[in-house]
């Protein structure tokens, strides 16, 4: 091959799809290996033009039970691993403070 083919060949990076991320906080950490991320985000009405905020939530997978209520994590899209799984921790951004 010369240098020509070898820059046309796509690679695995260039076909993979950029991956949604979300950032929210842990609501429950109840179950084993898993989270349950709430994420806020805020929309105008659509006839009123107020500010409206809205929760969405998230199970996502915490591999070694690092997350605590209250925590500020990052969340990965994924591959379904269950029923209700389609996300995955990616790193805790804040801890919280525990009394």
């Amino acid at each position: 091959m010369t240098d020509t083919q070898t820059a046309t060949v796509p690679t695995a990076e260039r076909l993979q799809k950029s991956r949604t991320q979300k950032v929210g906080r842990v609501v429950s950490n109840k179950m084993d290996k898993t989270v349950v991320v709430a994420v806020d985000y805020v929309r105008r009405h659509p006839l009123y033009h107020k500010r409206v905020r809205q929760t969405s939530k998230f199970y996502a997978h915490d591999e070694q039970n690092l997350c605590r209520e209250g925590d500020i994590v990052r969340i990965e899209e994924t591959r379904p691993i269950s029923k209700n799984k389609r996300w995955v921790v990616r790193e805790v951004t804040q801890r919280s403070v525990q009394l």
